[in-house]
């Protein structure tokens, strides 16, 4: 087994430092944060995510995992140094490279044998090549040092998961040795390893991603479409779900993509492409379906209100999926702000992100409106007067139509994860409207007065 470093600790090094522990590896994670280091240290995770506590305590506890922000220490002997530090959005689309390059060149300056460096991170293509001649400029000792392209196929939510089990793993390397050393790291997990060139492995990441970001906005497109024929884009998926060559994941149509992957690889790779000259109109088009499909509710609810000044709006989820506490790019940072500006009184649920998003949007009032966190999903219906669904989680999902009948005060529901049935919600007489899907309207009784 050997002997491992991982910079950075967030879902990308994180994850991958527990798993190698797991597999056996002597694993030293680096993180500049002290208070974090320590935390992880007592067996707590920094990141909400399945099973990773419980792999850390575990670990941890057997010697085979170990957290410092020493990384002279942690890097001077290690056999391979993997980067997992982020790469976040610029202004203008392209990756910030900058963490790249500090820890570049912190192994420059420490290590003292032979090893190989892995950028695990999102990078834009040939970016590990000018990090092998980084290194190279920066070296203090005469040793070999080789940069590997490894990217991440993880999702949030099921990070071990798809860590532990993927479906395959890529390696991007330069030379023999490189390419062996890191299929020996790797075979303890008994994957199936896809060895191509650096860059081969850098565009694969990204056209991974992009492919089901695109997916994602065309089932959008289709869905807004079916609204306006009358189809029901629910039947329609499932019809298309039997064709193997499309498959039935990725099909859900709803209020658009977020996370920390597909947003901004999308945007990278438009950049990157535009660079070279390119027009990558595939990848464009599906940048500009996910931006107006954030706020497609909230456009619907607010041509049906008079106003939402003085309303309780009831919000269900806040994060961009269930299963994790992130709230990169998540639909609820697009609408609660829009609904706020508009003097609602917003009632917000959400089992692990509200903490996260207070630290965006305090507690109180915000202008004409204000924001309250609960407890429960029943605190939040209680004499609303609409609810927005934006994440589907279990305890979303749990609340039947006849509790938003029962507990609103107007039983106005704006779904945004087609989550009910529309005959479930017709059936109670909820006012239902989705994505792709026939709306349920509300009956207006007309008062009619006898004239004599």
């Amino acid at each position: 087994m050997k002997k491992i470093a991982v910079a950075g600790t967030g879902y990308v090094g994180l994850v991958a430092g527990v798993c190698f522990a797991e597999m056996g590896h002597s694993v030293t994670c680096v993180d500049i944060d002290e208070e974090k280091v320590n935390l992880m240290r007592s067996g707590v995770s920094p990141i909400f995510e399945d099973r990773l506590e419980e792999l850390m305590q575990k670990n941890y506890a057997a010697g085979r995992i170990e957290y410092t922000t020493d990384y002279a220490s942690a890097y001077e002997e290690a056999d391979a140094i993997f980067i997992g530090v982020g790469t976040p959005e610029q202004p203008d689309g392209s990756a910030n490279l900058s963490y790249i390059a500090t820890v570049a060149r912190q192994i420059a300056e420490s290590v003292v044998k032979d090893c190989l460096v892995v950028v695990k991170s999102t990078v834009p293509v040939g970016t590990n090549d000018k990090v092998e001649q980084f290194i190279s400029d920066f070296l203090v000792n005469d040793v070999r040092v080789e940069v590997a392209s490894n990217p991440e196929f993880l999702a949030q939510g099921s990070a071990v998961k798809d860590t532990l089990y993927a479906e395959r793993i890529i390696i991007g390397t330069e030379s023999t040795w490189a390419e062996e050393l890191l299929t020996e790291l790797y075979q303890p997990f008994n994957l199936p390893i896809v060895s191509v060139n650096r860059r081969s492995a850098e565009m694969i990441k990204y056209a991974s991603n992009d492919f089901l970001a695109l997916k994602i906005s065309y089932m959008n497109d289709i869905a807004n479409l079916c609204e306006l024929v009358g189809a029901d884009v629910q039947d329609v998926a499932k019809g298309m779900s039997f064709d193997d060559r499309i498959g039935s994941k990725f099909l859900n149509a709803g209020i658009g993509y977020g996370g920390s992957c597909f947003p901004k690889d999308t945007k990278a790779l438009e950049h990157i492409a535009q660079q070279h000259g390119y027009d990558l109109r595939t990848v464009k088009a599906a940048i500009n379906v996910n931006t107006d499909q954030k706020t497609m509710l909230y456009k619907k609810a607010r041509n049906r209100l008079i106003t939402f000044n003085g309303l309780k709006v009831a919000v269900l989820g806040l994060t961009f999926k269930p299963g994790t506490d992130d709230l990169r790019e998540a639909a609820s940072l697009e609408n609660v702000p829009l609904l706020l500006e508009q003097g609602a009184d917003v009632y917000a649920f959400d089992p692990v992100g509200a903490e996260n998003f207070a630290r965006v949007h305090p507690e109180g009032q915000h202008g004409r409106g204000s924001i309250t966190y609960v407890a429960s999903v029943e605190e939040a219906l209680q004499d609303a007067n609409v609810c927005f669904i934006f994440t589907e989680w279990g305890e979303v999902k749990a609340v039947t139509p006849a509790m938003y009948k029962n507990l609103m005060r107007t039983s106005l529901v704006y779904d945004g994860r087609n989550i009910y049935p529309v005959a479930d919600m017709q059936a109670v007489g909820v006012e239902y409207h989705s994505i792709g899907r026939q709306a349920v309207e509300r009956e207006v009784k007309a008062s009619v007065t006898s004239h004599v």
